[in-house]
């Protein structure tokens, strides 16, 4: 069992070190590659992971009978919140990332991971090519507890390993258990403004809409030097207002001068281990012509289904988002996430969270999983 997981982590580890750049390229002979790696982590987590295999049979799902990656069972994002989903046994102290629980607070996702080698492969390649395209590393000003202050949080190991990796001596998170350290922001803030120095402001959504509030409380305004950039992980799930998207492009341009093209937002979740980018960056740094959509990482697929009958649908239509994840070794590499997407050719358009008269094909899924799981 302990070689086979190790076998297993290395072939993937080896899969991402060999595909660092998205889709670059034999497109034809990296799809054949990824559904090699993709059956195999299906093998692997059908025989380690017993509630996936029980839902997996359910759906007459097996290793002998799948060939291709789509017809991988699909888990529910509920499956997080009511199984233990996991290929090796847990052992107390391993570390576990925990969903917001925004939803409902007394069922909260669990993730469990025994190391972080290809955690860290997984976030580190696609946020250089599309995040720091242009630059090694930036003064990262965080807006988002760190992992000291929130262990069980995916996103604030994301933002501790984003420092680690890309921030300069200067870069450091601003947040404490009572909230944003807003003097110390606007001192770091005025200090690169002085220095020309560029910087990237890394935060949820959220962050976002109270900086900006407290700004213009006090009537501050910078001049970010050129190079500088907006990072949004994402977040009004859950919280008290939310912000349009045009109001909060006009907030950023007009208080930071920073504009809308010098912003990327990201896609991540507690249940998966990688993410995906915006384009924007990638196409000003490589003067293309510009996309807002997102990309995913070569180990990453992305379908949209029709949230009914769980089929796929054309370019262009919307439909739930299923995520195939190879970094999801420990757990499940295929997710039926709660979110509405349309697919735009290699990227993906967020449209927010799926209703409940939109969810009759994820109920089904719900229902049939914990029905074998009881």
């Amino acid at each position: 069992m302990v070689k086979e997981t190790q076998i297993m982590q290395q072939e993937i580890l080896k899969y991402i070190l060999d595909h660092k750049v998205s889709f670059s390229g034999d497109i034809e002979k990296q799809d054949k590659l990824f559904n090699r790696v993709a059956l195999d982590l299906f093998d692997y987590q059908f025989h380690n992971n017993l509630p996936f295999k029980r839902y997996a049979q359910s759906q007459r799902k097996t290793p002998l009978v799948t060939k291709k990656w789509q017809d991988i069972p699909l888990m529910p994002i509920q499956g997080y919140k009511q199984l233990t989903l996991a290929t090796t046994k847990i052992y107390d102290g391993e570390a576990v990332f925990l969903s917001s629980g925004t939803t409902d607070p007394t069922h909260r996702s669990h993730n469990y991971h025994p190391n972080f080698d290809i955690w860290d492969a997984s976030m580190k390649f696609p946020f250089k090519q599309y995040v720091l395209p242009d630059r090694d590393e930036i003064t990262i000003l965080g807006l988002f507890p760190d992992e000291t202050i929130n262990p069980s949080s995916s996103l604030s190991r994301y933002v501790s390993k984003t420092i680690q990796f890309f921030g300069d001596t200067n870069s450091q998170t601003f947040v404490n258990k009572t909230g944003i350290e807003f003097y110390k922001v606007i001192k770091s803030l005025k200090q690169a403004e002085k220095e020309q120095r560029p910087v990237m402001l890394l935060g949820a959504s959220f962050s976002y809409v109270h900086l900006l509030d407290f700004l213009k409380k006090h009537e501050l305004q910078f001049n970010l030097p050129a190079g500088s950039r907006l990072f949004d992980t994402g977040g009004f799930k859950g919280l008290s207002r939310t912000i349009t998207e045009q109001k909060l492009f006009q907030s950023i341009k007009s208080i930071f001068n920073i504009d809308r093209n010098q912003y990327i937002n990201m896609y991540g979740m507690t249940e998966i281990s990688s993410q995906c980018y915006d384009e924007t960056l990638y196409d000003v740094y490589h003067r293309q012509p510009i996309s807002y959509y997102k990309k995913f990482p070569a180990w990453v697929r992305v379908r949209i289904l029709n949230p009914n009958t769980l089929q796929p649908v054309p370019d262009g239509q919307k439909g739930i988002v299923a995520y195939y994840d190879l970094a999801n070794w420990h757990s499940c590499l295929a997710i039926l996430t709660e979110d509405l997407g349309i697919k735009h050719g290699e990227s993906f358009e967020l449209l927010g969270r799926i209703g409940g008269a939109e969810s009759k094909g994820c109920s089904i899924a719900i229902d049939q999983l914990l029905s074998v799981n009881q």
